[in-house]
């Protein structure tokens, strides 16, 4: 029987731009061996098997991959919302609720999914991600695909939003990812997408995670072993930051320099050398 890791996956926040490569270097955490499940909230699945089938490689078996359903929201009730946004006045707006609150459900799927993986590869489910341990690799791609869901999950289609309304649908995510970083042993993996925001403490404008609110962004990163900022350099070159003045990184895992090869199997080495193993089981 395996020994079992004296140490609980690591997780990851791969924050950046749009085209920085986050979604592509999944591919690194799958060549190093680690069994890898990928929930797609966003359209990344066709970036992700490109970073074996642009190269006329084999998509590896260790790869699995679940796509959150759209909603069932049609163009006619989109047609009906707009209407009533040309049509009324904003404090009769506010008043509004949406009739059709309940099909804004992708959140709720989403909790669904991680309560017993679905993998759309081979047709079979996978247990609770709170029961996988550091043999396993959860992905979710992207926090910006978590954002819109979980504000819709809390008001539906109404297009004036309080600030308790907000409020709520930040909550929901905090609990998410801190489910995932602290209630969870297998490997987290989470790409986003990047703001501008002012900087409450020492002034000016500092990068940050983009979700919602800006009360919610400062709280993410102490959730995670490994903060990391994707660049692009050029046409095909990316990289990988643990250092820059104006975003809140973190490094534990990767080394402190403002230039790293996006590549997770060097954080799966240096997990391994403080006693990480590619087990089911964490020692307790």
């Amino acid at each position: 029987m395996n020994e079992p890791s004296l140490l609980p996956g690591f997780n990851i926040l791969v924050e950046g731009p749009a085209g920085t490569g986050k979604t592509h270097s999944i591919g690194t955490l799958v060549d190093a061996g680690v069994e890898t499940y990928v929930l797609f909230t966003e359209n990344g699945l066709e970036t992700l098997l490109g970073y074996w089938t642009d190269r006329h490689l084999a998509v590896p078996g260790n790869l699995h991959w679940h796509v959150l359903p759209r909603s069932a929201i049609t163009f006619d009730v989109l047609a009906a919302a707009a209407t009533n946004v040309n049509s009324l006045a904003l404090d009769m707006l506010a008043k509004q609720q949406d009739i059709n609150r309940g099909k804004h459900n992708q959140f709720v799927d989403l909790l669904k999914a991680l309560n017993n993986f679905p993998d759309d590869r081979s047709g079979t489910s996978h247990g609770p991600v709170t029961d996988w341990g550091p043999d396993r690799a959860l992905v979710i791609d992207s926090l910006s695909g978590v954002n819109p869901i979980a504000l819709s999950l809390v008001v539906g289609g109404k297009p004036v939003k309080s600030q308790s309304d907000w409020g709520i649908a930040m909550d929901q995510i905090e609990k998410l990812i801190r489910m995932l970083t602290d209630g969870c042993r297998c490997h987290f993996i989470l790409t986003a997408h990047i703001e501008r925001e002012t900087d409450q403490v020492l002034g000016g404008s500092k990068i940050t995670v983009a979700t919602l609110g800006s009360k919610l962004a400062p709280k993410l990163p102490p959730m995670f072993s490994d903060v990391v900022l994707a660049e692009k350099k050029g046409p095909g070159q990316y990289n990988w930051c643990t250092a820059h003045a104006q975003a809140d990184l973190k490094c534990r895992n990767l080394p402190d320099s403002p230039t790293i090869k996006p590549d997770f199997a060097q954080i799966l080495t240096k997990w391994q050398s403080r006693g990480g193993r590619l087990t089911p089981n964490v020692a307790k």
